[in-house]
């Protein structure tokens, strides 16, 4: 059996302090009943949460100080078959060695998706 999907999201807007990025519902991201897979959720806000701790780093393979997540604490309230989830990262604890950041994804109508607290450490 071989299964796949393709995830894409577009970063809408992105400041020192919060960044939001919108993930269109498609296909490629749905689980057999037809909603939107937990682990896109989850990805989806881990990555957003990841771009607001690398601020204005350039991304590289194999770059020091990419934030790796150290924790991932997620409460799933809803899901969708169709729309835009909209996710938005902002600052929980800004340290110099662990960040802790907060993302709420929401649809376009504002319903709670889901509520995700990340801490990350910059690698070495």
């Amino acid at each position: 059996m071989e299964i796949q999907g393709h995830i894409k999201f577009t970063i809408t807007q992105k400041s020192p302090e919060e960044v939001i990025a919108e993930m269109p519902v498609q296909p490629g991201i749905l689980n057999p009943f037809g909603v939107v897979n937990a682990g896109a959720t989850l990805w989806f806000a881990d990555v957003t949460a990841s771009i607001l701790v690398l601020g204005d780093l350039e991304l590289a393979e194999g770059m020091k100080g990419f934030p790796l997540a150290i924790n991932l604490n997620a409460n799933l309230l809803g899901n969708s078959t169709t729309g835009i989830f909209i996710a938005k990262s902002s600052y929980v604890k800004n340290g110099r060695t662990v960040k802790v950041v907060k993302t709420t994804v929401t649809e376009a109508s504002g319903k709670l998706i889901a509520d995700v607290t990340t801490s990350h450490v910059l690698s070495v």
